[in-house]
C-alpha cells in the first residue's frame, strides 16, 4: 500500500490543479507500469497483427491450425452443437439456475429504461427533421473462458443487445483444452436465446467475428473483455468493425469516513484485486487511523483467500491511499481518478453521490458491496476502466443502437432556406453543393 497525504495539499476550486495533483503523486508507479507495459505490447501487437493476417487470408484453415498452436485443439468445426447445449443443461444445478433466472429478470428491468424512441419536430412550415432508433444488424460477444466460467457476463452483454432488438447475436468464447466451451456459458446463452456459439478465443476470435469466415459471418461490433491479446485484436480491428471499448484492469476506489469498517473496505479491496495482478485499487479517507486498520485486515484476510499470490501483488504494487481532511476533498479526488467502481461507504452517500461527476459505477452505503453490481443488481459491470469514466459509460442498450437521422423540406421551405444554403456554399467554394439547390429552383441545365 502507498499513502499520500492529502490534508496539507490545497484543495483548489479548479479541478485541473488538483487532478494534476493527484496524478503527480499516482505517476512514479504509473511510470513503470506503463513502461512495462509499452514494450510488452510492441511484441503483442506484432504477433497480433500477424494472427489478424493470417484469419482475413486464409478463413477457417488459419482458424484451425492457431487453436492447435495457442491453444492445444483441434476442431472441425468451431459451433457448438445443440447436444453440447442439452449436456451443458444437465451440468447446471438448481440453485444456480434460479440464480441465473434471477439475474436475467433484474438485468432485463435495468436495461429495459434505456430504451430510446423515434422523435421528429417542424421547426417550421414544410420542415420536418427527426432521427430514428435501428439496432445494429449482428454483433458478436466476447466471453473470456479456458481456465475459468463467466456466465454473468453472457447475461451483461446479451441482454442490452436483445433489448436494442440486435438481429443476429454470436458468442465467441475459449474452450477447454478438451474443445469443449463450459456449460455455465452454454446454459446463460440458451436463457437468452441465443444458439450461435462459437469454441473460438483470443485474437483469432476477434479476426473471425471482424472479417468473417466460410464458417463464421461477420459482425458489425464486437462487445465483451478478453486477455490483452483480446485487446490488441480489438484495437486493431476498430474501424473496420464497431468495438464497445479498451478495457483495462479491473478497479476500485473506496471513499470512506470515520464510521467505516476497516473489515469490509479490506473485504472489497480484495474483490478487485483476486481479479488480476495489475488491478487497481484505492482508499480515500478522513479517518488518521483507517489506513493501518485496513493494512491489518487485509493480511488477516489474504491468509484464507484462495488467490491470495495474486490478490498480495495487486496490494503491494497498485494500491493506492490517499489521507484527507475533508470528504469534499475525497470526492473531488475521486472525480480525478475517475474509477471503474467507487464505493462511497461514507455517513451521507445519496449526498456524496450528488458531487460525483466522474466514475463508472457507484455504490452507495456500506451494505451495497461491488459484487453485487458484478453479478446480481442489474446494473452493468461491463464499465469503463483507466478513467475513460471521463468519457465513458457503462455497457448498455445505447452500444446497440444506431441514431440516423432524417430531415424533409417542401419546396417552399427550400425557397426559403435557398440563400442560406448557396451562401455557405460560396463561402466554402463548393460550387457543385450551391448548384444542386439552383437547379431546383431556376431550371438550370
Amino acid at each position: 500500500m502507498k499513502l499520500y497525504d492529502f490534508t496539507q495539499q490545497t484543495s483548489s476550486e479548479n479541478p485541473n490543479m488538483l487532478r494534476k495533483q493527484v496524478a503527480e503523486v499516482l505517476k512514479p508507479s504509473k511510470k513503470v507500469a506503463d513502461s512495462d507495459a509499452e514494450i510488452q505490447e510492441s511484441s503483442d501487437l506484432e504477433l497480433v497483427n500477424a494472427i489478424i493476417k493470417q484469419v482475413r487470408l486464409e478463413g477457417d484453415v488459419a482458424l484451425k491450425r492457431l487453436s492447435v498452436q495457442y491453444d492445444g485443439y483441434s476442431k472441425d468445426s468451431f459451433l457448438v452443437s445443440e447436444d453440447d447445449f442439452d449436456a451443458a443443461e444437465l451440468f447446471v444445478t438448481e440453485s444456480l439456475k434460479t440464480v441465473i433466472e434471477e439475474a436475467k429478470a433484474n438485468i432485463e428491468a435495468y436495461h429495459k429504461h434505456q430504451v430510446t424512441a423515434d422523435w421528429s419536430f417542424s421547426p417550421k412550415e414544410g420542415v420536418c427533421l427527426g432521427q430514428r432508433i435501428k439496432p445494429i444488424r449482428r454483433v458478436g460477444l466476447y466471453i473470456p473462458g479456458g481456465k475459468a466460467a463467466y456466465p454473468s457476463t453472457v447475461l451483461m452483454n446479451g441482454i442490452p443487445a436483445l433489448i436494442a432488438g440486435v438481429e443476429e447475436i454470436a458468442i465467441f468464447t475459449p474452450p477447454s483444452a478438451d474443445g469443449k466451451v463450459n456449460p455455465l456459458v452454454l446454459y446463460a446463452a440458451r436463457q437468452l436465446g441465443i444458439s450461435e456459439v462459437y469454441a473460438l478465443g483470443g485474437a483469432q476470435a476477434i479476426a473471425a467475428a471482424a472479417y468473417g469466415t466460410d464458417e463464421i459471418p461477420a459482425v458489425d461490433k464486437i462487445v465483451g473483455p478478453g486477455n490483452r491479446y483480446v485487446t490488441l485484436a480489438k484495437k486493431l480491428v476498430f474501424g473496420d468493425v464497431a468495438i464497445d471499448m479498451i478495457a483495462g484492469p479491473s478497479e476500485v476506489l473506496i471513499v470512506a469516513d470515520l464510521g467505516a469498517n476497516p473489515k469490509w473496505i479490506a473485504a472489497d479491496l480484495l474483490a478487485q484485486a483476486e481479479h488480476d495482478e495489475d488491478a487497481a485499487l484505492y482508499l480515500v479517507t478522513t479517518a488518521q487511523n483507517l489506513p493501518l486498520q485496513v493494512a491489518n485486515a487485509l493480511e488477516n484476510q489474504l491468509k484464507t483467500l484462495p488467490k491470495a499470490n495474486i490478490a498480495r501483488k495487486a496490494i503491494q504494487n497498485n494500491c493506492h491511499v490517499f489521507l484527507v481532511d475533508t470528504l469534499e476533498k475525497g470526492l473531488k479526488i475521486a472525480n480525478c481518478i475517475a474509477p471503474e467502481h467507487l464505493e462511497l461507504m461514507v455517513e451521507n452517500p445519496q449526498l456524496a453521490l450528488e458531487s460525483i461527476e466522474q466514475a463508472g459505477s457507484v455504490f452507495l452505503g456500506a451494505y451495497t458491496p461491488e459484487a453485487l453490481g458484478d453479478y446480481i443488481a442489474g446494473t452493468n459491470h461491463t464499465l469503463p476502466t483507466s478513467g475513460t469514466a471521463r468519457f465513458s459509460s457503462p455497457l448498455g442498450v445505447y452500444d446497440f443502437i444506431k441514431r440516423p437521422s432524417f430531415l424533409s423540406y417542401s419546396k417552399e421551405a427550400l425557397i426559403a432556406a435557398a440563400n442560406a444554403v448557396t451562401t455557405f456554399a460560396e463561402a466554402e467554394g463548393l460550387e457543385a453543393h450551391k448548384r444542386s439547390v439552383e437547379i431546383r429552383l431556376y431550371k438550370l441545365n
